[in-house]
C-alpha cells in the first residue's frame, strides 16, 4: 500500500510538471492558430482551386504576419512563386486578387455574384479589387447606426448610377455607382436584405496584397 501510495504521488507530481511545461512551452510559442497550405505543389502562375488546399494548426508564433488563414482568401487567384507542397499561403505569394490584367476569373463553386448599389467615391477600383463592405442604417427616431459587414470581398465590375437607375427607397436612393461583388451564397443573401432596409452601403478600397481581418466595428450615430 505504501509502494502504491508512493507511485500515486510520483504519477501526480510527474503529471503536473509536464502540464506546467505545457503550460510554459504554449506561453512562449503561442496557441495554435488555423492557416491556410497546400496540399500539393501548386506552380507558379497557377489558379488555386479547393482541391490544393488544407488548413492546418500552427503555433502562432511559426506564422507569418501575412499567412492566410481561409480557403476562400486564395480560391481562384494567382500564386506569383511556386508553392511545395505543405507550404504556407500568404498574400505575399498570391500575383494579385481575382482579376489581375483587369478581368475577373469565372465564379467558382459556391461562389454568386451581386450587384449592389453603392455610395461614395471609388476612384482607381477596377475588376478584382478586394473591397470591405460598410453598411448604414436609419432608426425611425432617424439616429444612425453604421458597421462593418463584409470584409474582403472581390469586385467584379462597376457602373455609374445612371438616370435609370434612379430609387426613392433604400440604398438605392442615395447610390452613385452599382458594384457586382463575388460572394457565397449566405453573403448573397445578407446583402440583398441590406440593400432594401439600409440606408446607404459603401466600399472600401483594400490597398493591394492586404487580406488582414478586422474586428467586429460599429459605431452608434447616437453616442457621437
Amino acid at each position: 500500500m505504501l509502494l502504491l501510495a508512493l507511485a500515486l504521488a510520483a504519477g501526480g507530481i510527474a503529471a503536473s510538471r509536464v502540464h506546467g511545461r505545457a503550460a510554459e512551452i504554449e506561453q512562449q510559442i503561442g496557441p495554435l492558430v488555423p492557416v491556410l497550405a497546400a496540399r500539393q505543389d501548386i506552380a507558379s502562375g497557377a489558379r488555386v482551386n479547393a482541391a490544393a488546399l488544407v488548413i492546418r494548426q500552427v503555433p502562432q508564433r511559426f506564422v507569418p504576419a501575412d499567412a492566410l488563414s481561409a480557403p476562400e482568401q486564395a480560391i481562384g487567384q494567382r500564386a506569383a512563386a511556386p508553392v511545395a507542397a505543405g507550404g504556407y499561403l500568404t498574400a505575399g505569394i498570391l500575383a494579385s486578387p481575382d482579376g489581375d490584367d483587369g478581368e475577373a476569373a469565372p465564379l467558382s463553386g459556391g461562389q454568386r455574384s451581386i450587384e449592389l448599389p453603392v455610395a461614395g467615391a471609388l476612384d482607381g477600383a477596377g475588376p478584382g479589387t478586394r473591397v470591405d463592405v460598410l453598411i448604414t442604417t436609419e432608426s425611425r427616431s432617424g439616429a444612425g447606426r453604421s458597421f462593418l459587414a463584409l470584409q474582403d470581398v472581390q469586385l467584379l465590375a462597376l457602373r455609374a448610377a445612371g438616370d435609370g437607375s434612379r430609387a426613392q427607397d433604400g440604398a438605392a436612393a442615395h447610390a452613385t455607382a452599382y458594384a457586382t461583388l463575388r460572394v457565397n451564397l449566405r453573403q448573397a443573401v445578407y446583402l440583398t436584405a441590406a440593400q432594401s432596409f439600409a440606408r446607404e452601403l459603401r466600399l472600401l478600397v483594400r490597398a493591394p496584397g492586404d487580406r488582414r481581418s478586422a474586428p467586429a466595428l460599429s459605431v452608434d450615430g447616437g453616442r457621437l
